[in-house]
Parts: structure tokens; C-alpha cells; sequence
């Protein structure tokens, strides 16, 4: 399946890259948006990401864009050291698109989804705990929490208590025995719009990966590598995620917020010591939701660096 970048042109009127700016891509994934940015100005793309299996990709990117790209291994919440490490100091633009990409989706062999029946793993750097770890070895009272904080569950109690149940019986070691005891617990009322296992998949995922810190994390980073009229942009995918770029953006701008399903939207004038002179939020139009369902819960934000230091 080839990869469709989600909101590509929002993100690329966001980014708004001219000649000679550094962008730093920090989701590279299969390489959509570095694409976009490099074919929309003469300017030099530093992409990273902490899955190994893009690499390959990243490689070929490389050798068609001769001395534009740069690729980083590593999470973006390291970017600062990743980027001081390749003599980068400041950049004009940093674009994340968070949570799981399309291409890990589709490698059922990976265990991020439960549409195949696969080894519970869900790491994306492939090192360190899995979900296997996590089903089988966290406490009763450590299930509940990632679920209720991470997957925003409501049956948590009832789900922890059943993995416990099984785990007293044997291992849970595959995708589709986790996906088959979340739906025998869960409670249904009427039309279902997306499978039980949804959120537990999505708060153990985030446990094994510690998505919302390398988030933070990356956040803050962007306040001290971004050039005064930089550009952040955020693509997120769900509420939990959402709401740290939202609080973070918001707190360091001073302001309220602007939004608009088409273009970002300019908002009035700062006070004189917030971080961002901007903010926006753009949604998804009714075109590319028709066309990409990923794009239906996908939310963009993006902020333009001030002067005033971080």
C-alpha cells in the first residue's frame, strides 16, 4: 500500500519553506512530507526517525536529492543533540506528524494493529519492552492506568482484570488473543464506529514507545532550534496527543485560539514575552477525508517563533 501523506498541502502552506531554509522533518516515516517540503523550495531537509526500517527509504531520498537531505537516526525528542551533532544550531521550520504512521499499520508482522494476527510488539525502534512485556508482566493497577491515561478507556478495570485472567491461564503472546479478550469484556451500545480493542492497542503502543513524553520533549526542543519567524507544525491523530500541542502552544503564545478548515488562520498581536506570534489549527477537508480515512481524525496545528527567548 503507498503511503498518502495526511493534510500534505496544509503542511506545506504551514511550513511555508523558502530557498536556503533548514526543515527538519522529525517523523520521517516513508518520507511524504521531507518529499513535499524539497519539491516546494531549493532548501535542505534533516529528517529523523526511530525506526530503523526506514532507513532504506531515507537512503534513496538521499541519492535523488544530492546534498538537500540529511537523514538522523534517532527520536525527535533528541533532536537538539541530533542536530548539534550534524553542526545545526537553528532551523527554520520542524514538522511532526505523531502516533504510529501508515506503513508500521500495515506491517501486521509488528503488532500494531490487530487487523492480522501477529507476536505483541509495537516497538517502533525494535529494542527494548514490548506490548508483550507490558500484557504480561505490568501490575493489575499499572494496566488500568495506561489504559485510562494513554487509551482515555472507560472499561479499564474490567479489561485489566480479564488480562490478569488470562495471564493466570497462560501467556498472551499474540495481537488477535488481546484484540478477543478487550471485545469480550467491552460493552456495546448500538452502532460501534471502531473496534473495542482500539484503545487499549493505542494506550499500550504508547506505554512501549513513551509517545506523549518523546512529544513533550520534542515540543520543547522546538523552542530552542527555531530562528525567530520559524515555523512548528504539528499533525496529531487523537485528543491526548492533541491536547499537549494545543496546551503547549497555547501557554506560549498568550492567546486564543484560531481555527479553520482550510488555512491557518493569523492571529492578533502577541504579548510582548510569548515564545509564538502565532498560532493556527487547520482541519482536514471534506475532499481528503473522502479520499484518506486517516485523515478524519487528523488535526493541524502549527505556531510561529517570536524573538523573545525560550
Amino acid at each position: 500500500m503507498s503511503h498518502v501523506p495526511v493534510m500534505l498541502r496544509e503542511v506545506l502552506q504551514a511550513v511555508d519553506a523558502k530557498d536556503g531554509d533548514v526543515v527538519v522533518d522529525g517523523t520521517f516515516g516513508a518520507g511524504g512530507y521531507s518529499r513535499g517540503i524539497l519539491g516546494a523550495a531549493k532548501c535542505r531537509v534533516v529528517a529523523m526517525d526511530r525506526d530503523p526500517d526506514v532507513q532504506l527509504l531515507a537512503d534513496a531520498l538521499a541519492r535523488e536529492t544530492l546534498g538537500h537531505f540529511l537523514f538522523l537516526p534517532g527520536r525527535f525528542g533528541a533532536m537538539v543533540s541530533l542536530l548539534n551533532q550534524a553542526g545545526i544550531e537553528k532551523v527554520d521550520a520542524i514538522v511532526l506528524d505523531i502516533g504510529v504512521s501508515s506503513m508500521q499499520l500495515d506491517q501486521g508482522d509488528r503488532g500494531f494493529s490487530f487487523r492480522a494476527d501477529a507476536p505483541l510488539d509495537m516497538r517502533m525502534e525494535r529494542s527494548g519492552i514490548s506490548a508483550y512485556d507490558v500484557v504480561n508482566s505490568y501490575s493489575e493497577s499499572e494496566l488500568v492506568r495506561i489504559l485510562r491515561e494513554y487509551g482515555e478507556e472507560k472499561n479499564a478495570k474490567r479489561i485489566a482484570h480479564e488480562i490478569m485472567m488470562e495471564r493466570s491461564i497462560g501467556k498472551i503472546t499474540t495481537t488477535k488473543q488481546l484484540a478477543t479478550i478487550v471485545d469480550r469484556v467491552s460493552f456495546k451500545r448500538g452502532h460501534v464506529k471502531i473496534h473495542p480493542a482500539t484503545r487499549t492497542f493505542q494506550a499500550i503502543r504508547i506505554e512501549v514507545n513513551q509517545e506523549l513524553a518523546e512529544l513533550r520533549a520534542a515540543l520543547d526542543a522546538a523552542l530552542a532550534l527555531l530562528k525567530p519567524g520559524g515555523r512548528l507544525v504539528v499533525v496529531t491523530f487523537h485528543s491526548l496527543e492533541d491536547r499537549i500541542v494545543k496546551q503547549f502552544m497555547q501557554s506560549n503564545s498568550d492567546k486564543a485560539q484560531g481555527s479553520s478548515r482550510h488555512m491557518p488562520l493569523a492571529l492578533v498581536a502577541p504579548q510582548q514575552n510569548a515564545a509564538f506570534s502565532s498560532v493556527s489549527r487547520v482541519l482536514p477537508s471534506d475532499d481528503e477525508i473522502a479520499q484518506n480515512a486517516r485523515a478524519r481524525s487528523a488535526t493541524l496545528r502549527s505556531a510561529i517563533r517570536s524573538g523573545v527567548a525560550a
